[in-house]
């Protein structure tokens, strides 16, 4: 069973957060994939926070240190990629805030080469690999700021050596007061079984330099987790499901003081019910200062934790068949659907939970076209027409309900009569063409491919 990505949130946030259909974490591009027609290309890029608040020391104390993750990786999994140095220049910092340098990489005067031995693609398992440590300049002011500039390059790719796009990726640093609302790391919950019940270890402490007045807990749960703890300070909800997949909400909100190093627990454990559609499921925790205070790191006040249950989801395809005279048109169906018992989202990534293609069958022109079908050469690349295309894919939506049935019609001119003619149906992952990546949740992968015959 595969877990998804958890770098794109369940629902929507303000300020330095990504919507739904965002990309990655923050600082992530997306990958320069090349059509099969094309050569093959590779990109280097630099995964950065765009901005960090670093909290000024109070009542005569040493200001605080926080921890700048940053990374390389690059786009295409068919290369490897070696020798990364990432180069950062922090002289722009100067009065503002002081940088303590990780043991791999070596400093001179105001920058750094960082050393990256293996370079991950982005489909990989990717990790930052230098962290930098920050902390406000003595005698700094409030409101003072200051950017970490990077480039890079590394071995391997088409050509041999790839380089980060020159001047696109930097760091600002802002001087702040006020709260920190930090979350406890919690684990991943994996190999639950449909109906168990988890306990979530919640907890968060005020790692600002400022007391908190009053806080509000937001919590949203994904289609698949039911029966959250009741608590008298939350209000519960849940969505409709027409533009977003199904989700319980509850938003709490709690009056008490947190003082700088306080911590805070709910007052009884927080708990979650696996479904029997249960899945690849998703629980966002969200915290955030009350009195209109704005928390100076809004990086550790979220966390999305996945909970996987073992069950599966068994998707199929239906053709069709049509019949005609030359010169005729009729019209053909091809559904997908969802046979439960498990619903499907790609809640992390946000991308379509499968596609289905149609290549057309010999003898006949596509004149009508539904809509989230995208036409493509026969190879997959760039078609320039809507109709006429020798291949169709057909975008789902990013999630599918346990019953979920979607049906395809498109118009089909018969040109020519070819007695017998063929064109294959089938469901695909969303990047199909660039690596199959198998549902690993679906029982029965028979039923995943049809035709649709003609005469």
């Amino acid at each position: 069973m595969r877990l998804f990505s958890a770098e794109r949130p369940l629902r929507l946030r303000s300020g330095a957060a990504v919507a739904v259909v965002g990309l990655l974490t923050a600082g992530l591009a997306a990958p320069a994939f090349a059509d099969d027609d094309s050569p093959q290309t590779d990109q280097l890029w630099i995964n950065r926070p765009y901005e960090q608040t670093l909290p000024l020391g109070t009542d005569g104390g040493q200001p605080q240190s926080r921890t700048l993750s940053v990374g390389l990786y690059h786009d295409n999994e068919n290369f490897t990629v070696t020798d990364g140095r990432l180069a950062v220049d922090v002289s722009d910092l100067a009065g503002v805030a002081e940088v303590t340098w990780p043991d791999n990489c070596t400093p001179s005067g105001a920058s750094a080469v960082c050393d990256i031995s293996v370079v991950p693609a982005i489909g990989g398992d990717y990790e930052h690999q230098v962290f930098l440590t920050v902390r406000a300049a003595d005698g700094a002011e409030v409101g003072a700021q200051g950017r970490i500039t990077y480039e890079a390059t590394a071995t391997g790719g088409p050509d041999g050596t790839l380089t980060a796009p020159h001047e696109s990726f930097d760091t600002t640093l802002t001087l702040g007061v006020g709260p920190d609302l930090a979350i406890d790391p919690i684990a991943d919950i994996k190999d639950s079984q449909p109906g168990d019940e988890r306990t979530i270890p919640f907890r968060f402490t005020n790692n600002g330099n400022m007391s908190a007045n009053g806080f509000t807990v937001k919590l949203y749960a994904s289609y698949g987790l039911t029966d959250l703890t009741r608590y008298d300070a939350c209000t519960y909800s849940t969505t409709d499901g027409n533009d977003y997949a199904p989700s319980n909400k509850a938003v709490c909100t709690f009056d008490q003081v947190l003082a700088p190093g306080d911590s805070f627990e709910l007052p009884e454990p927080l708990r979650v019910r696996l479904a029997p559609h249960a899945l690849n499921e998703r629980l966002d925790i969200d915290v955030e200062p009350g009195d209109g205070a704005q928390d100076i790191d809004s990086q550790n006040d979220y966390v999305a934790l996945q909970i996987g249950a073992e069950n599966t989801a068994d998707f199929s395809v239906t053709g069709d068949a049509i019949s005609g005279a030359a010169g005729e048109t009729a019209t053909a169906e091809l559904t997908f659907k969802n046979n439960g018992p498990a619903w499907f989202g790609n809640l992390g990534s946000g991308d379509p939970a499968a596609q289905v293609r149609l290549i057309v069958p010999e003898g006949t022109t596509v004149t009508g076209v539904p809509s989230g079908c995208v036409p493509r050469t026969l190879g997959g690349g760039y078609y320039p027409k809507q109709t006429g295309a020798p291949r169709y894919d057909c975008n789902l939506r990013y999630w599918v309900l346990q019953d979920t049935r979607r049906t395809f019609a498109f118009s089909v001119r018969i040109d020519t009569v070819v007695p017998g003619a063929t064109g294959a149906v089938s469901i695909h992952p969303t990047f199909g063409e660039f690596g199959e990546y198998p549902f690993d949740f679906d029982p029965d992968l028979t039923n995943n491919t049809a035709v649709l015959a003609v005469n």
